[in-house]
């Protein structure tokens, strides 16, 4: 009886054990599954990001690739403005010109040097120095008679009439020649450069048989120059405009001799592209 107990005893402790160790063991491998299922989830979200960021990082190799380019451009741009010098923040002047331009005010009068308060202004006294110096270097007459004005990148020379008419004529005299020919040179040297010549008069009536009035002879006295630059100096005819202003548009006072004296001449406009321009250094 007694080794029947037992028995009985020991077989239900090892059915006990028995079933717990199916419980456990189907709790493991419920575990397992599991584990095996986050695995691969894990997995495939490391899958995508690993794509996610192979496309990141080729995307950063193509932006550093166009900053380096854009470097390099930078480097050229600011390498290239370095050598130019700003007129206003819009024209720009190469180192080369820069240097012209210092060459010719230390030869222009300091009193107008002085005046010059403007890069422009120190530009613009440097042309008409230059080109005062070229147009009037074999003519009679004085510098007086010859007055150049630049107004952004037009330049005006106006020429007295004494050094290019008698009085009362459209006919140019002799001594007309050598500033035409400097003129002309001038205006060949740019096939850009559009010429306007411009008569002026003072206000005394004409009348003969071949001037009408005063707008006849300034028409014609411009005309006259633009024929001689054409025929004599071969100076292109679609760059140039002849203009007749009579006496309108003084510069003085006609209340005397001499006021009208300076009324009396012509005027020659250049209209210059840029490099035309600073090319007149």
């Amino acid at each position: 009886m007694k080794k029947s107990l037992i028995l009985a005893g020991v077989f239900s402790l090892g059915l006990m054990a028995s079933c717990v160790s199916k419980k456990k063991y189907t709790e493991l491998e419920s575990n397992l599954f599991s584990t095996q299922a986050q695995l691969a989830s894990t997995n495939q979200e490391k899958a995508e990001l690993e794509e996610k960021m192979a496309v990141i990082e080729a995307r950063v190799a193509e932006y550093n690739s166009r900053i380096n380019s854009l470097r390099e451009v930078n480097d050229q741009l600011n390498e290239a403005n370095s050598s130019m010098l700003t007129i206003e923040g819009a024209a720009v002047m190469s180192k080369n010109s820069r240097q012209k331009m210092t060459e010719t005010l230390a030869k222009v009068d300091p009193a107008k040097l002085a005046s010059a308060k403007t890069l422009e202004d120190s530009v613009n006294l440097a042309i008409e120095y230059n080109i005062k110096q070229n147009i009037t270097a074999e003519s009679e007459g004085s510098e007086n008679d010859v007055q150049i004005d630049i107004d952004k990148t037009v330049v005006m020379i106006s020429v007295s009439d004494r050094l290019l008419f008698n009085t009362g004529s459209y006919r140019l005299n002799s001594k007309a020649n050598p500033l035409l020919a400097k003129l002309a040179e001038v205006i060949n040297a740019e096939p850009s450069l559009q010429v306007m010549i411009e008569g002026h008069t003072d206000p005394r009536t004409i009348s003969n048989a071949v001037l009408q009035d005063n707008w006849d002879l300034s028409v014609k006295r411009a005309t006259s120059i633009v024929r001689e630059l054409q025929l004599k100096y071969g100076v292109a005819p679609e760059k140039m405009i002849a203009a007749g202003r009579s006496s309108y548009m003084p510069i003085v006072e006609n209340d005397s001799k001499e006021n009208m004296a300076l009324n009396r001449r012509t005027r020659i406009v250049l209209i210059p592209d840029l490099d035309m321009f600073f090319a007149m250094l």
